[in-house]
């Protein structure tokens, strides 16, 4: 029900009347019809993320674990944290509420949008909640177990670059065969 409340916002907040522009006159109307993306059963209703995002999946599954393990460094003045300190980061970048993810449709094309990922056209629906967050956590425990929390760390030691290599664009990787993405926009930091 909240993607389909969320959609109906977006698109009432875009459409406007056209009537605050005359007066007495017959109203114009200038609003733009952008459609919710219409999803499959399988993108509706199955646990696992579906295959066509797995490599949207997988760099936004990268920035998070990036930007919790670079903070929990911060906090330590950027010197390596220890095993149980990384293996609890990496803990908590799966658990996170992944609320900030959902699908969109871009030319006509389902793509995941969200934090670390490229920005989209101004003027889309995403479609958020549902199942996209369990599916991002799941994914983010699967990628954790399968390539272990010190490879994982010494990944992200070695920069971005190397982290997204590691977990998406390997061998079988999610994005094996895509051409790599530029490194993702930095989120803002605040520091005094």
């Amino acid at each position: 029900m909240r993607p389909a409340l969320a959609a109906w916002l977006v698109l009432s907040l875009l459409g406007g009347t056209g009537a605050e522009d005359t007066c007495g006159d017959r109203p114009t109307t200038r609003s733009q019809s952008v459609p919710a993306p219409q999803l499959s059963p399988e993108e509706r209703l199955s646990p696992h993320m579906p295959e066509s995002l797995r490599c949207d999946a997988c760099h936004a599954i990268a920035f998070q674990i990036e930007e919790q393990l670079r903070r929990a460094e911060r906090k330590v003045g950027k010197k390596a944290l220890k095993e149980s300190d990384y293996i609890e980061v990496l803990e908590r970048s799966c658990s996170q509420d992944w609320e900030s993810y959902g699908v969109l449709e871009l030319d006509g094309e389902k793509r995941l949008s969200g934090p670390g990922l490229p920005r989209q056209q101004p003027l889309s629906v995403l479609v958020s909640g549902g199942p996209w967050p369990r599916r991002l956590s799941k994914l983010c425990h699967g990628y954790v177990g399968e390539q272990g929390e010190a490879l994982i760390y010494g990944a992200h030691r070695r920069g971005p670059a190397a982290l997204r290599q590691l977990l998406c664009h390997g061998d079988k990787g999610p994005c094996a065969g895509h051409k790599e993405r530029p490194d993702p926009p930095k989120a803002p930091q605040n520091e005094l």
